[in-house]
């Protein structure tokens, strides 16, 4: 006979302070979904959770796609409720797990796809967010979290000795520092693109560089250094390492001896080591993002009541000891439980490493979009111009500072161009109007690489110079139209083949030429221009209330591009690097 009784309530909490992510129990989680699906906490007593002797109607068929790391794990758990003859609402369950790449599934989701899972358990969070953050996407329901894995830096033994392990502790400064400084020490990584683990680290390791000097610069270069010894995949992160403890293998300069790398992954590793090399694991200390594999409803709306139902009986199925003994048997740390002294272990951590320490509050959604933007112009290398508006109405003081719209819009202009590399190609126009005779725009430094050599300098060098010296032209009128158009012209027709192309516009205001083209003639000489094959997403960029969004919306999708809106100056950075990244994953 099946098994009819409820699981185990959660086991109390350790003591001291409770991470982060265990804040969103199941339980909670569960009541708040039932709310979204129509049911009430009366229900959740008296129908969700009531089992008949025996299954009295068909079963709930439920698909859920998981994370392949995780839907191992799972389809056990699935595949005993099915034999346990496991019930919601005296009908069995009936799970179905499959594992697809939760990047697939993001990107399937942000598009408004329907797929065919009910059920989604990615990684991570961020792919979550990532899909929410645009409204055409299939919407999602979070419920709770099913596990949790740490992400460090994993290492052979000998590149573990080398660097003080388990003794010696590295924030994520030091690591980024050494690896840097270090060329025998070799970091991979999975692409951040395509990997939680790869954009959490990457994350970590920009946000940790920014507060040093020269820290964008120093951020830049270890996303180009990790770039060139990037997989698609964390397991095949694990195939780069050193296939025996040879002299020749070690020696291998394709072979990595150190990887940014999950906790679990890293014991599933050991656990399969048969002998051979184990690796060791590093926590910075200043704190490890962790993977935190939410249990999420897929277009929760078109589900029906008993589905809704049955894939939060079978969340609540994974809260209970037998199946958290499952997640922990295989590497994952569950709720309530604390890190395991022995999973730790398997994984190759030892303290002094804070392997037990609470996880810091996850990094922002604009610190991860941004990390993506600079991992996306650091992979792809690229060329982009970039267009300001010079015209009197950016002397205007930015509400709350004593500094003007030109004074910010400079300073967010040079930290970006800190993200750049020494191969990538960056130009700067300014406009108002009649700024070079009758025409409203004037090049200030064309689009070349940052690293050639100009003079005593580079064009960095100049470009830096070229920022600096922006100033509102006095009594000068906002030239948008013909400045527009001639520069996505120039750029269309400069384009650099392998590079990411792109024009940035910046203004604070509407077009006041009064002798340039229509808006409706540049919309369409901008359809004319584009061309599919020399692709040159606009990215038109609102600074300031006068400013019209909706006028910029129809240049930037006339050009395969997107417009954007900021209150503050100093957000032009970050705007820029979430336009690059999305427009540079639909190119």
């Amino acid at each position: 006979m099946g098994r009819h009784s409820l699981p185990d309530p959660p086991r109390a909490a350790a003591s001291g302070p409770r991470p982060h992510a265990r804040r969103r129990t199941v339980t909670v989680a569960t009541a708040l979904v039932l709310t979204i699906a129509g049911g009430t906490t009366a229900a959740v007593r008296g129908g969700l959770l009531s089992f008949g002797a025996s299954c009295r109607d068909q079963a709930v068929r439920l698909d859920l796609a998981a994370s392949p790391d995780i839907a191992p794990a799972l389809r056990t758990a699935a595949d005993r409720a099915r034999d346990e003859s496991i019930t919601s609402d005296g009908r069995c369950l009936d799970i179905r797990v499959t594992a697809r790449d939760s990047y697939e599934v993001a990107d399937e989701l942000r598009s408004g796809g329907k797929p065919e899972a009910q059920v989604w358990v990615p990684d991570s969070d961020v792919w979550v967010q990532r899909v929410t953050a645009d409204a055409a996407s299939t919407r999602l329901t979070r419920a709770g979290n099913v596990a949790s894995s740490p992400v460090g830096i994993a290492t052979t033994p000998s590149a573990a000795k080398s660097l003080g392990w388990p003794d010696r502790t590295y924030t994520w400064t030091d690591l980024a520092g050494t690896t840097l400084q270090d060329d025998r020490l070799k970091l991979g990584a999975a692409d951040p693109s395509r990997s939680a683990t790869g954009l959490l680290a990457l994350t970590r390791l920009t946000t940790a560089t920014a507060a040093v000097k020269d820290g964008g610069t120093q951020a830049a270069a270890l996303a180009k250094l990790l770039s060139q010894r990037t997989v698609d995949s964390d397991s095949q992160v694990l195939a780069t390492l050193p296939r025996d403890d040879s002299g020749t293998e070690k020696g291998n300069s394709q072979r990595n001896h150190a990887l940014l790398l999950s906790e679990q992954s890293a014991y599933a590793h050991n656990a399969s080591a048969d002998g051979g090399e184990r690796l060791r694991i590093f926590y910075p200390k200043d704190g490890a993002p962790r993977l935190d594999y939410p249990f999420t409803l897929v277009d929760e709306a078109r589900l029906t009541t008993d589905e809704s139902r049955a894939a939060l009986r079978f969340m609540t199925l994974l809260d209970s000891k037998e199946e958290r003994a499952l997640l922990t048997d295989r590497g994952f740390r569950t709720e309530g439980g604390g890190a395991s002294k022995a999973l730790v272990t398997r994984a190759g951590g030892r303290a002094p490493q804070p392997y037990d320490d609470d996880p810091p509050e996850p990094d922002p959604a604009t610190a991860v979009q941004e990390a993506l933007g600079v991992w996306t112009i650091t992979v792809q290398s690229a060329r982009i111009t970039t267009v300001v508006d010079a015209s009197a109405s950016m002397t205007e003081p930015v509400p709350g500072t004593d500094r003007t719209r030109m004074d910010v819009t400079k300073d967010s202009l040079l930290q970006a161009l800190a993200t750049f590399t020494s191969e990538d190609e960056i130009g700067l126009w300014e406009f108002a109007t009649r700024l070079d005779g009758n025409r409203d725009y004037k090049v200030l430094e064309p689009t070349k690489r940052l690293g050639d050599r100009v003079g005593d300098g580079t064009q960095r060098d100049r470009l830096s110079a070229a920022f600096n010296s922006l100033e509102p032209v006095p009594g000068g009128a906002t030239g948008l139209y013909d400045t527009t158009l001639a520069a996505y012209k120039e750029a269309v027709s400069s384009y650099a083949k392998g590079k990411f192309n792109a024009l940035v516009v910046l203004t604070d205001g509407v077009n006041e030429d009064p002798d340039s083209i229509s808006r409706s003639a540049l919309v369409s000489a901008l359809q004319e221009t584009a061309d599919r094959e020399r692709p040159v997403p606009l990215i038109a960029i609102a600074v300031g209330p006068e400013a019209d969004r909706d006028e910029l919306d129809q240049f930037a999708e006339a050009a395969g591009g997107s417009g954007h809106q900021v209150s503050d100056p100093s957000q032009i950075q970050s705007v820029i690097l979430k336009a690059i990244t999305e427009a540079g994953s639909q190119s």
